[in-house]
């Protein structure tokens, strides 16, 4: 089993003071099977209290308040994993398996939304990417597993051309994007043939084939299939998930999962880094940093309310 030396550091700068950022994070490990968390140390500038609490999608959430001015927010997650990939048996999912998907679905509040589509405009592109697979003449897994590879095969792997707010209608447009892009085409392809799916945010580790996104914030989508359950599914590397994923959270989409987000008083300009560092067990280490420009036009109110959130 693989051990995983994770660092995510989140930088906030500021061009003048600011007071009152109030923050949420959501950058604990989301411990589930084939993942043991050997240690987690987060420490963040000013030392605040980090209240806690499990929201709806099992997420562990933490909040919390720097008051004092201040020019510059550090928050540094040290997080160490031990991870291990856990078989999966495709053979026991049968085209029968839809009636037992459609039964469970309606009797699991949960499930059922998470099957509801986002209301876009390109909807018929969606149901032509998904005609063009067959889904009804084959197993669920194998649908999931086929409209995961649809969008490798047909969407580049192109950074910087999409942002958080990027919408389904857009992504469908460039057919470029990053992994949460590639992310919300599935979910959508997913829910749209009646497969409860979920988007996840955590972190790919490297391994010695080389895979998109090594040693950074990655997002892919775990997809909920009779007899075998919650299944991720990575569009971006075209696998399924396995000791190289780690997870940090899961919901509906990126808003549910986003790493840290907050607000602060003050008319500042700002600037957001992302830094993370993977380091493999035989020493190789990963490192991604990205840069964000975020900037409010002053006015004249002495205070103001900028919100802000972090891209993977």
């Amino acid at each position: 089993m693989p051990v995983f030396k994770i660092q995510h550091i989140t930088k906030y700068k500021y061009d003048r003071p600011v007071r009152e950022s109030a923050n949420q994070i959501k950058i604990f490990p989301y411990v589930k099977g084939g993942a043991e968390i050997l240690s987690h140390e987060l420490v963040i500038s000013d030392e605040p209290v980090i209240h806690k609490y499990t929201d709806y999608w099992g997420n562990t959430v933490g909040y919390f308040t720097v008051t004092r001015p201040h020019q510059e927010l550090i928050i540094d997650s040290r997080l160490l994993a031990k991870t291990n990939s856990i078989a999966l048996d495709l053979s026991v999912s049968v085209i029968d398996d839809w009636a037992v998907l459609q039964t469970e679905v309606a009797q699991n509040l949960l499930l059922l939304d998470l099957t509801q589509t986002e209301k876009i405009a390109s909807q018929q592109l969606i149901l032509d990417y998904l005609n063009e697979i067959e889904c009804p003449k084959i197993s669920p897994v194998a649908a999931a597993q086929k409209c995961s590879t649809y969008v490798f095969d047909n969407f580049k792997y192109v950074k910087g051309i999409t942002n958080v707010e990027t919408t389904i209608d857009e992504i469908l447009t460039f057919h470029s994007g990053v992994c949460q892009d590639f992310a919300h085409v599935l979910l959508q392809m997913l829910r749209t043939i009646g497969i409860p799916s979920r988007y996840v945010s955590g972190y790919i580790c490297p391994n010695k084939n080389g895979m998109r996104g090594e040693g950074a914030t990655h997002a892919w989508v775990e997809a909920y299939i009779p007899k075998l359950g919650w299944i991720g599914l990575d569009p971006t590397n075209n696998c399924f998930t396995g000791a190289h994923h780690v997870t940090l959270a899961v919901g509906r989409d990126f808003a549910d999962c986003t790493p840290v987000k907050g607000t602060f008083k003050g008319p500042a300009n700002h600037e957001l880094m992302v830094f993370v560092s993977v380091g493999y067990e035989d020493g190789t280490v990963f490192e991604d940093e990205n840069t964000v420009l975020m900037q409010k036009e002053q006015g004249s109110k002495p205070v103001a309310i900028v919100q802000t959130s972090q891209q993977q």
